[in-house]
């Protein structure tokens, strides 16, 4: 018996198709990602199985059983899903957030039982949060509330796992526990499937990948099958170079920059604070418009390492999923006296790179210019419990200037070179 089919499945917004002709199967314990780029219909397929999108064409079977046909307390035995936005508005406690996983084993109006609790407790112990029952959903940190959300839906006792984009907005260490406890929970025999974004993820933890791109599945197979240069060029439009890495033997992409289209001109020194890929478009754009580009600390392995080191970059670097040591920090210190702006990227500051924030206020006494790139600003991206937005309001108070996008960071810095070339 095959648990999980999905028969030539096409899904229609009104005259539009967006899914079409889609067909897999899974017989259990394997972690299945899909891949592709925005628009290609990754949640719309998620939601198909989820039973929230009716296919017009096609269907999806569980044990021999087309899911519109059965009640919804025997498919939510069956089916969990955790959605990409984990907000919740109202302040439970996280067991109870974990508890509601159990509404399809209770009847009309019955009380949780203590078998209950006791499922929601070993679910929360599961996904490292059992320490968190206690407190109100709203005061957890986004890793934190992710993992909640996940011990809901193994409360439920499902035999497939969806998720939407399950590491979008975490910092890296949650990515990876979060990917560690996926595996982990397919190697037990669960059916995960997940819409994944950052294919370097995809291609170290997933058994298999669906590849989508307008709608159609490109490839399924193994990631080392799926994830070929050719393909991602296809499908995503850019150049990449794709190995195996010597470590986990897992394929890795590097972006590969566009071409120059306009020859190397004097400017300015620019160092980039970023990591876990907000930082390549940046250094991608700076460098092709011909301005002297640092970065750090970083990560190696980290995706914007891979870029900078790709671009010919210097980038200060720090040991893999290690916090900033005082060597990088002090070296990273020295690069920022070499540069004349510092820039810091949409990245997710944990207490690990915390530094990285501190070089900034050193670049302003030292009467550097210091951009912030706007999404910087977002409570998604501090999982500190507040001490990086303290360390970017302090700066802002120290006269760092916040920049809307790449194409405002561009026109700022053309002012900066253009004003110090005039006091020269």
């Amino acid at each position: 018996m095959i648990p999980l089919e999905v028969r030539g499945v096409d899904v229609y917004y009104g005259n539009t198709r967006i899914i079409k002709n889609i067909n897999f199967n899974s017989t259990g314990g394997e972690f299945i990602g899909i891949v592709g780029p925005n628009g290609s219909g990754k949640t719309t397929l998620l939601k198909t199985i989820g039973r929230l999108l009716k296919p017009r064409v096609g269907t999806v079977i569980i044990d021999q059983q087309e899911i519109l046909s059965m009640k919804h307390k025997e498919f939510a035995k069956q089916v969990a899903a955790v959605p990409q936005d984990t907000q919740i508005e109202f302040e439970f406690k996280a067991i109870d957030i974990v508890l509601m996983g159990r509404n399809p084993h209770l009847g009309r109006l019955q009380m949780e039982r203590p078998e209950d609790e006791r499922i929601a407790k070993e679910a929360m112990k599961m996904t490292g949060c059992l320490h968190l029952m206690n407190r109100p959903i709203g005061e957890l940190s986004g890793g934190e509330r992710q993992r909640v959300i996940i011990a809901r839906a193994l409360a439920q006792e499902p035999r497939i796992l969806l998720l939407d984009e399950p590491t979008s907005h975490l910092d890296i260490n949650y990515q990876i526990e979060t990917m560690d406890l996926l595996k982990s929970l397919s190697e037990k025999g669960l059916i995960v499937i997940a819409a994944i974004h950052d294919l370097n993820l995809a291609a170290q933890y997933c058994d298999r990948l669906i590849m989508l791109n307008s709608g159609e599945a490109i490839a399924i197979g193994k990631p080392e099958e799926v994830l070929s240069e050719e393909r991602i060029r296809e499908v995503f439009g850019c150049e990449v170079i794709v190995r195996h890495h010597p470590v986990t033997n897992a394929c890795y992409i590097t972006p590969l920059p566009k071409r120059r289209t306009q020859p190397r001109r004097r400017a300015k020194k620019v160092h980039i604070i970023c990591g876990g890929g907000s930082g390549a478009s940046i250094m991608h754009e700076l460098h092709d418009a011909g301005f002297h580009v640092s970065a750090g600390v970083l990560n190696l392995l980290d995706t914007d390492y891979e870029v900078a080191e790709k671009l010919g970059i210097e980038v200060i670097t720090e040991a893999p999923f290690s916090p900033v040591s005082e060597e990088s920090h002090q070296a990273n210190l020295r690069a920022i006296e070499r540069t004349d702006a510092v820039i810091i990227a949409p990245v997710a500051f944990g207490f690990g790179n915390l530094k990285n924030l501190d070089v900034c206020e050193v670049a302003l006494d030292l009467g550097k210019q210091v951009f912030i790139m706007k999404d910087v600003l977002e409570p998604e991206n501090d999982y500190t419990g507040g001490e990086a937005k303290k360390r970017i309001e302090r700066l802002l108070e120290m006269s760092a200037a916040v920049v809307e996008g790449i194409d405002d960071l561009k026109k700022a810095l053309e002012a900066l070179h253009r004003c110090s070339d005039k006091r020269l």
